[in-house]
């Protein structure tokens, strides 16, 4: 197969060809099994090394002006495949590497895995009138809201520091509060030996 894409930042074993690059779109929205915001698919495709930035954002302009991928009536960012892309994706996917097809599918739920926190662990940060920011974060069962807390930072870059922290593990943060609260030492100490 011929190499006609750009291969700057592409990993050993990543893709070098444009149809390719397509291919590997179309099988990564078909895992995902609900839209993925273009952003986040060209970011999952390029931290792992599977193609070039700009190629892979050419892939996927391609792909919708081809009428194989649409944005998601739900989801106005969010990425779907059409009934041609599931086509692409279930006939042309063994011609990607099994070791690709396998880190794609990984990254996928990983990234579907991050959302959801995301979206049961909301985190708001707004301005406060006197300088510096406040970040609210909130865990919730469901409908039922089982901690809400709210931290004082400096400035914008510790705020989104703080959000990414607790998005990492909202599960511990929730612990560790609970802990705190009820003066349960043992429970702190396991929470804080799980940092290390």
């Amino acid at each position: 197969m011929d190499f006609d894409a750009f291969t700057e930042g592409v990993l050993p074993g990543g893709l070098r060809n444009r149809s390719e690059i397509g291919v590997l779109v179309c099988y990564m929205l078909d895992s995902a099994g609900q839209p993925i915001p273009k952003d986040n698919l060209i970011e999952l495709i390029c931290e792992n090394g599977f193609a070039n930035y700009f190629e892979t954002a050419n892939a996927i302009s391609e792909l919708i002006r081809n009428n194989n991928v649409a944005y998601s009536q739900q989801e106005k960012s969010g990425l779907v495949l059409t009934k041609n892309g599931r086509l692409i994706s279930s006939q042309l996917n063994t011609g990607l590497s099994l070791s690709i097809r396998q880190k794609a599918a990984s990254a996928v739920a990983k990234l579907i895995m991050k959302r959801k926190t995301e979206s049961e662990n909301p985190v708001a940060i707004t301005k406060d009138e006197g300088g510096g920011y406040q970040v609210n974060m909130k865990i919730k069962d469901g409908m039922r809201e089982l901690m809400s807390l709210t931290v004082f930072v400096p400035d914008i870059s510790e705020a989104n520091a703080v959000k990414r922290s607790f998005h990492r593990n909202p599960e511990r943060v929730y612990s560790l509060m609970l802990a705190a609260v009820i003066g349960e030492k043992d429970m702190i100490k396991s929470a804080l030996e799980e940092l290390r």
